[in-house]
C-alpha cells in the first residue's frame, strides 16, 4: 500500500527556517510526480514545489528562492526546506503523489492520487 509520512513541522518566528520530511513507502517515489502543497482553513490548496520522474523541479513563485525541494534516492525520502519564513507560509503542510509521472508545481494538485497526514507549520511574527 502506497503511504506517505511528513514531519518536521513545527513553529519558528518570522525570517525563520524549517525542514519538512516525507518518507514514502509502498512503491518507487521516484517513477511519479511528487511535490508538497499546504492548506490553510478558509483557503483553497496551494501547490508549492514539485519533481517530476525525470528529475525536474519546480516552484510557484510565492516560494521560489525561499524554499527547495530535494529527494534522496537511498532513504526514499521527499524534502522540503523552507527558508526566509512569514506568517502568510504557516497552514498545514502536506507531501503527494500524483498518477502521472511529468508535472510542475502549478500542475501538481491536478492529478493527486496520494497525500500524506499533513503537517502544521506556524510561523509568528
Amino acid at each position: 500500500q502506497v503511504q506517505l509520512e511528513e514531519s518536521g513541522g513545527g513553529s519558528v518566528q518570522a525570517g525563520g527556517s524549517l525542514q519538512l520530511s516525507c518518507r514514502v513507502s509502498g512503491w518507487r517515489y521516484s517513477k511519479y510526480c511528487m511535490g508538497w502543497f499546504r492548506q490553510t482553513p478558509g483557503k483553497e490548496r496551494e501547490a508549492l514545489a514539485a519533481i517530476d520522474a525525470d528529475g525536474k523541479i519546480s516552484y510557484v513563485d510565492s516560494v521560489k528562492g525561499r524554499f527547495t525541494l530535494s529527494q534522496d534516492d537511498a532513504d526514499e525520502t521527499l524534502t522540503l526546506r523552507m527558508n526566509a519564513l512569514s506568517p502568510d507560509d504557516s497552514g498545514m503542510y502536506y507531501c503527494a503523489r500524483d498518477e502521472v509521472k511529468w508535472c510542475t508545481a502549478t500542475t501538481l494538485l491536478r492529478y493527486l492520487e496520494v497525500i500524506g497526514q499533513g503537517t502544521q507549520v506556524t510561523v509568528s511574527s
